[in-house]
């Protein structure tokens, strides 16, 4: 590894992290009946400062899911239902003549809208145009609203988790590719389990309020992004990042083309450089806050999925074929091999950690 080993996360610090993960899917599950999945990659997103595209049929809880995180993490919750008549005024705020009943004068006061929260919950993000779509943009990118000249802050977390039904697309307006760029992950909720159904139905029969325990406040949920931030990470593995992203690109002139078969066939554009960002981003996630003192190359696999899935536009011929992207990139991780360098490296990383 070329970093200092003075960056390292101290094992308190892990200690502290991996506790409060363990203890805040805890009480995530005392509502949420399974979803062991889409909660993980949830909170990768809230510890990694990222934003989460949640895409499921209707009925999957996910209003639910999203409203019981910001509950257990003692954040401020807003949703905001997406509509065709909705202005971006009404998501970000809007100004308004007030009168100082002292003086008679009359001056412009901003009211903040909806999206001034720590977790805001668009649901059904693409039932409304792209002119309003893209006053998330500034907010998910900058964590500001800029409004008749004057910037407003955001609260500190601030997380966008937006929802999108993969069915009944009419009257639906789909979502610009600079603003899926935006979103760290697509987490894609399916239906549950025949057990995990029951267990749902069988709860929803019993009217009890179940109460749910604070695990970390906002203070805490900042320090815990800024661990993961500055964790290192060994340049072997952010090589092998970057072969995964590339290869679903074609190649720049005098560059040799590295695309498996399965990307040349099916792929009409690639990923870009945000995607390896967040790739390495989301596996210093995974890895710390499942114990580990770093990332490795299977958390960067692991990461894959969420991250590309979104980023990887599909041709006309993978829709004659009836293939998706999940498929693209599920092949996409078995055609790319750890290079020999990489697993020199990783033997090396061993070594040191151990």
């Amino acid at each position: 590894m070329s970093e200092s080993r003075s960056n390292d996360i101290r094992p308190e610090d892990l200690q502290r992290i991996s506790e409060a993960h363990a203890k805040l899917r805890g009480e995530i599950s005392k509502i949420i009946v399974g979803q062991d999945e889409v909660i993980g990659q949830m909170l990768e997103c809230i510890f990694s400062r990222g934003h989460a595209l949640v895409v499921g049929v209707p009925g999957l809880a996910k209003t639910l899911l999203i409203s019981t995180i910001a509950r257990a993490l003692n954040l401020d919750f807003s949703r905001i239902q997406f509509t065709p008549d909705l202005m971006p005024s009404d998501i970000t705020g809007t100004e308004v003549f007030q009168e100082d009943k002292t003086t008679g004068q009359r001056s412009l006061c901003f009211i903040h809208g909806p999206i001034f929260a720590n977790v805001v919950l668009a649901d059904e993000i693409n039932r409304t145009p792209p002119k309003t779509q893209a006053a998330l943009l500034e907010a998910m990118q900058e964590g500001q609203v800029t409004a008749g000249g004057q910037v407003h802050a955001l609260p500190s977390p601030f997380f966008v988790l937006a929802t999108q039904n993969p069915i009944e697309q009419e009257g639906t307006y789909t979502l610009p590719e600079a603003q899926l760029d935006r979103f760290m992950y697509q987490i894609s909720i399916g239906y549950p389990t025949e057990e995990e159904e029951f267990e749902i139905v069988r709860r929803s029969s019993f009217k009890s309020d179940v109460q749910i325990e604070t695990v970390i406040g906002a203070d805490e949920i900042n320090q815990m992004q800024k661990l993961i931030r500055h964790a290192p990470v060994a340049d072997h593995v952010i090589r092998y990042a970057l072969r995964l992203v590339r290869a679903t690109r074609s190649p720049q002139p005098g560059e040799a083309d590295v695309r498996p078969e399965v990307v040349k066939d099916y792929v009409g554009w690639g990923a870009g450089p945000r995607a390896s960002e967040n790739l390495i981003l989301a596996a210093k996630a995974k890895a710390i806050l499942s114990g580990h003192t770093h990332a490795d190359i299977e958390h960067v696999k692991a990461a894959a999925l969420p991250v590309l899935r979104h980023r990887v536009l599909t041709n006309f011929n993978a829709e004659a074929d009836q293939v998706g992207s999940d498929d693209i990139v599920r092949r996409l991780i078995e055609a790319v091999e750890v290079a020999d360098e990489d697993a020199k490296s990783l033997k090396e990383v061993d070594r040191l950690m151990g």
